[in-house]
């Protein structure tokens, strides 16, 4: 198969297991999502999703596990989606949320390991798009925060635009002993035709930051970007590969994991053509090479059982 050819239906590695190490649930009867509210083109993610409309998605595609990541900064997501994990089904670790700069940050934490299901957090995120402060992972307040995280045996997920990277390099260089998780590649300015090498600050930032051995980084939310207007047939992939072959480069396969981001993915791509793309961009690599990418790489990110 070429770079440019379409996406292949075959498995990762027959019989290996797959983890989608991003997706999200909510529930709009219960909970408000506010940031669904904050652009048009997000219409289309105004209602429920849940494991049971993730679960026969997932069965059809040889997913076998999930990580589910927090959407909202609110104290009552995480509880919630433990809950969900301690129960039977696909999600085996949750990316929760808990205020870095409170003071308490360590009794948090440990609160929410003995909430049930809490055995199966495995990190926590804060959209560091909702502070004003590009630099602010690299506050003193925030590195408290996540040495907490670190203390815990817990993980950090760093999403972002290419402007917080800086400080993601900063705070993944001030803390080794924490695990930092780059979602969507740090989404990259997509412009085909254009080296990614020459997306700057991004690909700047994405090589100090794959330089430190406590990162790794999710090829997901790239995944579903369709190809530009006019591509040619058989050129499906041609615009995302540079920025896999960069990544891929940059981390190699034993720090770049799989992940769907289910359901934001389904405004340009069902879950199995996500999946697919991902099974087409890796088809170059040796079975032990995909089945990091698929599995393995999440397992030793977030300690999964």
């Amino acid at each position: 198969m070429t770079a440019s050819s379409a996406p292949a239906p075959e498995s990762p590695a027959a019989g290996a297991p797959v983890i989608d190490s991003h997706q999200h649930f909510w529930d709009l009867s219960a909970h408000d999502q506010p940031w669904l509210a904050s652009d048009p083109a997000l219409a289309p993610l105004l209602r429920n999703f849940s494991l049971a409309d993730l679960a026969p998605l997932a069965a059809a595609e040889g997913v076998t596990a999930t990580v589910v990541v927090q959407t909202v900064t609110e104290s009552w997501e995480t509880p919630e989606l433990l809950a969900l994990a301690a129960g039977p089904g696909l999600v085996a670790g949750v990316v929760g949320w808990a205020d870095l700069t409170a003071p308490g940050v360590a009794d948090v934490l440990a609160e929410l390991r003995g909430l049930p299901g809490g055995e199966r957090l495995c990190g926590i995120r804060h959209p560091v798009l909702v502070e004003p402060d590009p630099d602010w992972l690299a506050r003193p307040a925030a590195l408290r925060g996540l040495k907490a995280l670190a203390a815990a045996g817990l993980a950090y997920d760093v999403v972002g635009e290419p402007r917080h990277l800086p400080a993601a390099v900063t705070a993944a260089r001030e803390i080794p002993e924490l695990r930092f998780v780059l979602d969507h590649l740090g989404n990259p300015g997509m412009r085909p035709g254009i080296d990614p090498g020459a997306s700057q600050p991004w690909a700047s930032a994405v090589t100090q930051f794959a330089a430190l051995e406590n990162t790794t980084a999710k090829l997901s939310g790239i995944l579903g970007v369709p190809p530009p207007p006019g591509a040619a047939p058989g050129r499906s992939l041609a615009h995302l590969r540079p920025y896999y072959d960069f990544a891929l480069h940059a981390f190699g396969p034993n720090r770049l994991m799989f992940g769907s981001d289910w359901p934001p993915c389904t405004l340009e791509a069902s879950y199995a053509r996500v999946c697919a793309i991902a099974r087409a961009l890796t088809s170059g690599l040796s079975r032990f090479e995909r089945d990091a990418i698929f599995s393995g790489t999440a397992r030793r990110a977030y300690r999964l059982p």
